[in-house]
């Protein structure tokens, strides 16, 4: 079997995006997926992306990390967004499903993308530490020398720690570069690694940062690139109106046969 994916990176986190509107890509092995990601045996990528139709929808996307698990994916997402504007499936708005639920989203003619997320109910606070679910779960711990801090050993701790049993959490460390503005380094569930960039995880530390200093609108760098949040807070303590925006671009396309 012969299956042509796309290549898309959204400030570096990158995927193998596959059309799927005929629905012939095996979707429930695991393994294949497993292997399509391997970067030294497969294509190579943080994540597997298929894009269906769906009647309500414009369409869906199902995602997997690398590791055949499923969560919500703020890149990858955006990544959805910009294949299925170059699929012809949308045009510059578009309104999609993915595991969490409905999404709205834009592009514009510089594939840069504007994501919806999910509604966030609330910030929980672990000692000096907070855990939010923005679509994925995800520790947010701030430190001081970010550039030298050991995110895989301290994040892989944090993973797997008892009080995150048994599905274990995202880790993110954060520092602040001005008033508006965070770098954020990311350690993956799923890939366990660090990945250059993690939307999901940005968008859980500009709503901890926002909250911390009183901003609506958070600027991220991280090793892949710069990303922004912008959301809304409500007096019940929920955010809405959550925004995530940066760049998602075509690498490459290629195929792969599978035995």
């Amino acid at each position: 079997m012969e299956i042509l994916f796309y290549k898309y990176q959204g400030t570096g986190n990158d995927f193998v995006m596959i059309d799927d509107r005929n629905e012939e890509f095996p979707i429930t092995d695991l393994e294949l997926i497993r292997s399509l990601c391997d970067r030294k045996f497969g294509i190579g990528a943080d994540g597997l992306i298929a894009l269906r139709h769906h009647p309500s929808y414009d369409f869906e996307m199902i995602y997997f990390n690398a590791d055949g698990s499923q969560s919500m994916c703020g890149n990858g997402a955006r990544c959805a967004v910009a294949f299925a504007h170059f699929l012809g499936m949308i045009g510059k708005e578009t309104h999609f499903l993915a595991i969490d639920g409905p999404h709205q989203a834009t592009i514009n003619e510089q594939a840069w993308v504007e994501l919806q997320m999910s509604k966030v109910a609330k910030l929980k606070q672990k000692d000096s530490d907070y855990f939010v679910n923005t679509g994925s779960p995800h520790h947010v711990q701030f430190v001081e020398d970010i550039h030298e801090f050991p995110v895989v050993t301290e994040g892989a701790k944090i993973r797997y720690d008892a009080s995150y049993s048994p599905r274990g959490t995202n880790v993110n460390f954060v520092s602040p570069i001005s008033t508006e503005e965070i770098y954020v380094r990311t350690y993956e569930r799923g890939v366990e690694n660090e990945t250059l960039s993690c939307g999901t995880g940005v968008t859980a530390c500009a709503l901890v940062y926002g909250e911390r200093i009183g901003l609506s609108k958070v600027g991220i760098q991280t090793l892949g690139g710069s990303l922004e949040v912008s959301f809304s807070k409500q007096a019940d303590g929920s955010f809405d109106r959550i925004i995530l925006s940066g760049p998602a671009k075509q690498v490459f396309k290629g195929s792969i046969e599978i035995a």
